[in-house]
């Protein structure tokens, strides 16, 4: 999509503002007497929360803290305690250092152009946008939750919305859409038109004002955009790990090298995947002269750390003797079962080792 494609919107803004002026919510609180700071108060407070919460909470503010100063100058356990029960309470500390950076800054006058606003503690682009547009009726767009699920339905924008290239256009067309006059409407237009039409899930289609040039409501993707963020795909390794046993019920553990993951640890000895476990049964009798007397391929187990998945086939082997110079080898040891915990293993071999000794007893 380009910006060539904003030529073949007609009319849009206007669609818009007919039917806000019939169907749009005019009587928010935060819609009267529209100051700056009430404005702001507003955007903040609308930022995480639906509008129906926000309404008691922002009279109450209002109340106790009626502009930039007298917020300013109360206790930040005061200003919390307003904030109780809205969550993310970041933003009610960046409200009232906002409000004291007006005083210091701007001798209490809340500033009227963007890079004073955005330097502000808590504002990004569009709560700049918001505030510049229907606190001073400059021509300045938003690109806000309902924002981006309007473009991107209207245009078919079948990409994550919250992609820095696709954020770029969504701010290109956000700003070609925009009227010279009437932005402080406008801007409440389509914030309503998010929040009451084309919502998350089951928009009211028929009555959108813009649906004649929807290419969404056109191919009926309406349920598929705007797209979720894509979940990042973790690569999944293999390796076998073998539980060897010896005639006296030891178990052998191998310490790994200090670096890389369980670094340091003592762990069952692992083999590469491309091994099969008949390879994998010569060469624990070559390198340590075991007397195998059981080869088995116990249940695989999946672990997770953050960068990628491991799964691990163990195998289960026993041996007649304790092989060649193990006893004083300093990286194999011999281990007892009642002292494995004695040495700090990876959990998931824990977990698998406690499967198999204490298998009356769940573990978490």
């Amino acid at each position: 999509m380009h910006c060539s494609d904003h030529t073949d919107i007609p009319d849009f803004a206007a669609r818009l503002l007919q039917w806000f002026d019939q169907y749009g919510r005019k009587d928010l609180p935060w819609q009267q007497n529209k100051t700056p700071y009430r404005v702001w108060v507003s955007e903040i407070m609308l930022q995480q929360t639906q509008v129906a919460s926000v309404i008691v909470y922002y009279q109450r503010f209002m109340q106790s803290f009626p502009d930039v100063k007298t917020l300013a100058n109360a206790p930040e356990d005061q200003v919390l305690e307003h904030w109780a029960g809205l969550g993310y309470y970041a933003r009610a500390r960046n409200l009232h250092k906002a409000a004291k950076q007006i005083v210091a800054q701007h001798e209490a006058v809340f500033p009227d152009s963007f890079d004073d606003i955005i330097a502000l503690p808590g504002i990004g682009r569009s709560t700049a946008g918001a505030i510049l547009s229907i606190a001073f009726k400059q021509r300045a767009s938003i690109l806000d939750g309902n924002v981006k699920r309007v473009l991107c339905r209207h245009r078919a924008i079948d990409e994550w919305p919250g992609k820095t290239s696709i954020e770029t256009t969504l701010w290109s067309l956000a700003g070609a859409l925009t009227p010279e006059q009437n932005v402080d409407r406008y801007t409440q237009a389509i914030m309503d038109l998010g929040a009451t039409l084309c919502t998350r899930t089951k928009p009211t289609c028929e009555a959108c004002p813009v649906n004649d040039d929807c290419l969404a409501k056109q191919r009926n993707l309406q349920a598929e955009l705007p797209k979720p963020k894509p979940k990042k795909t973790i690569p999944l390794r293999h390796t076998w790990m073998t539980h060897v046993e010896n005639s006296q019920g030891e178990i052998l553990l191998e310490k790994r090298p200090p670096s890389g993951i369980w670094g340091g640890l003592y762990s069952l000895p692992e083999w590469p995947a491309e091994l099969d476990s008949a390879e994998i049964a010569a060469e624990l009798t070559r390198q340590y002269g075991f007397e195998l007397t059981s080869i088995t391929e116990a249940t695989p187990f999946v672990h997770t750390f953050s960068h990628y998945k491991l799964a691990i086939q163990p195998i289960q082997v026993k041996v007649l003797n304790s092989g060649l110079g193990i006893r004083s080898n300093d990286t194999l040891l011999w281990v007892k079962k009642d002292k494995l915990q004695q040495l700090g293993l990876p959990a998931p071999v824990t977990k698998y080792l406690n499967k198999l000794i204490h298998p009356s007893v769940a573990t978490p």
